[in-house]
Order: C-alpha cells, then structure tokens, then sequence
C-alpha cells in the first residue's frame, strides 16, 4: 500500500489522528526526525487511542535513511507550492506521499527531489490544511483510485 511520510511532525495530536487515519486504512506512516513531540506523549496517544498497536509506524532519522531503507515508486511531496491537484493525479502502488511539518511546510530541497508536487484545492488566501485533514483527503483519495482494495464496502 501507500506510504505515509511526515517530515519533521511538530504536533502529537496531528500525528496521532494521522495514526488512527492509516490503521484504517491500512497505509503504512513513517516519521522523519527531528520530531516535535516523544511517541509516548499523552497528546500523541489521545488522538490516536488504541490504534498504535495496529499502526505500521516508523521513524527514521533523516529522509536519506527513509529513501535507504524503503523500497518506493515515487516520492510524492503535498505543498501549497504543488503545481498538480491531488485528485488528477495517478496514485501507485508503493508510491510514498510526504507532507511536511505544520508551521512551515516541506522544504524546497524535498520538493525539488520528488516526483511531482501535489496541491489541495483552497480558496484564495488561504494559507494551508491541518496537516491530519490534508493527509486524510490525500490517503483516501489514492485509496479510492484502487478501489479502497480491503476495505469492507
């Protein structure tokens, strides 16, 4: 399935609601470090209540090792910068979806390096989504162009 990746999360509850978003879906979440918060924050584990156990989460030093460790397809960066709406493009199979941290987005640097860059419809002057809503239209928007594979209809 699809790969989650927050770069540099900055607040528990967004993560934990993102945890929650991939044990139902059944994507796996990676975190980049420097994280905001420990994974033993009492914020982290109210967003994400029991659904820790059922996650697979892990976190990676930096985005070098990630790209080392992880077989993916593409590498898919989610910026108010994207330049293709989420919902025209063709999600794959392996591909690894990376948004970055809440107060300030991805880097340049990633997404010069990704595959392409993905943008959320908003109206004008808007700054940017809750990063746990953003990665929930993301994941179940590439989860229905495979026709929720899993899931109970």
């Amino acid at each position: 399935m699809i790969h989650i990746v927050l770069f540099e999360p900055e607040i528990a509850p967004n993560t934990g609601n993102i945890i929650r978003l991939v044990a139902n879906t059944g994507f796996t979440l990676h975190l980049i470090e420097p994280l905001g918060f420990t994974l033993d924050d009492r914020r982290l584990r109210r967003a994400g209540l029991d659904y820790r156990e059922w996650v697979n989460l892990t976190v990676h030093p930096n985005l070098e090792t990630f790209m080392a460790r992880v077989k993916i397809h593409r590498l898919i960066a989610v910026s108010t910068k994207g330049d293709q709406a989420y919902h025209l493009f063709e999600y794959q199979q392996s591909d690894a979806v990376i948004l970055g941290p809440e107060t300030r987005g991805l880097p340049r640097n990633i997404i010069d390096q990704a595959h392409c860059c993905l943008r959320i419809p908003m109206i004008p002057e808007s700054r940017s989504l809750n990063l746990s809503n953003a990665a929930a239209v993301i994941c179940y928007e590439a989860w229905r162009q495979h026709s929720f594979l899993g899931a109970l209809l």
